[in-house]
């Protein structure tokens, strides 16, 4: 068993509780956020992109969409839908990418991927924004710091999975 999709189905209590854990770790970073120019660093978009690495598509968009769906509506609930299909869509490419693109190249799919997701993650909130607030100028005005934000929790996400070693961890935990 080497893949995350063979956990889902091998070992679905394993994969549903790792899926939940990164879903409530997901819902705890975007609780509170690190004061910055522009507004607050919320380290959410870290993990989901990090649970779209290790996780499926499926497990993705649980902790990835449905996550910060909750976070939203717990914390912040004016944009929730917008999270839940920006996010939603966005682990679900990087994890597709990851799992499905260059298989002798992990660490190049999950680039690909987790580029794409940025890209995913500054246009669906630049046009979430402009539908929830009702103005495409509050959209254009936090976009450089969406675009950091995203870009951000990409690295991050790159930083822990494969320089740091949390993906040869989870490769050696979903084996067993």
């Amino acid at each position: 068993m080497s893949t995350t999709s063979s956990l889902r189905t091998v070992r679905p209590i394993k994969w549903l509780t790792v899926t939940a854990m990164l879903m409530a770790l997901n819902i705890a970073m975007s609780s509170f956020g690190i004061p910055v120019p522009g507004g607050h660093l919320y380290l959410n978009d870290a993990i989901i992109c990090t649970a779209a690495i290790l996780l499926d598509p499926l497990g993705a968009f649980v902790v990835g969409g449905v996550g910060a769906f909750l976070g939203d509506f717990f914390f912040y609930p004016a944009p929730m839908f917008v999270s839940l299909v920006t996010h939603g869509l966005q682990a679900v490419v990087v994890s597709l990418c990851a799992h499905k693109l260059m298989k002798d190249h992990r660490g190049r799919a999950a680039l690909v991927g987790v580029i794409l997701g940025v890209v995913i993650n500054v246009v669906g909130y630049s046009i979430g924004r402009a539908f929830v607030y009702a103005t495409p100028e509050a959209a254009m005005l936090k976009f450089p710091f969406q675009v950091f934000q995203a870009t951000f929790g990409a690295v991050v996400s790159m930083l822990l999975c494969f320089k740091a070693g949390l993906l040869s961890f989870w490769d050696k935990f979903s084996a067993r």
